[in-house]
């Protein structure tokens, strides 16, 4: 298994360690505490008009920020 060399706080350091069981090493209690989500466990939490009125949010903040690229795009010329 490769590795990777990181650095953390002191803070950080004994937090983790504090939550490490004798035998567990840093990388075990890493994974346990940051488990892999799919996104399929979102599936069903918005009613169908939740999710439609968040899609339209979406597309407005999306045209919205478009427009304030192409605002700052033309008075950077």
């Amino acid at each position: 298994m490769a590795t990777k060399t990181i650095s953390i706080t002191e803070e950080a350091y004994d937090r983790l360690a504090s939550a490490k069981e004798k035998n567990e090493s840093f990388s075990e209690i890493i994974v346990k505490s940051f488990p892999k989500h799919s996104i399929l466990e979102l599936a069903g939490v918005l009613t169908e008009e939740e999710a439609k009125e968040l899609e339209e949010h979406i597309k407005n903040l999306r045209i919205r920020s478009r427009k304030r690229l192409e605002r700052m795009n033309l008075s950077l010329r």
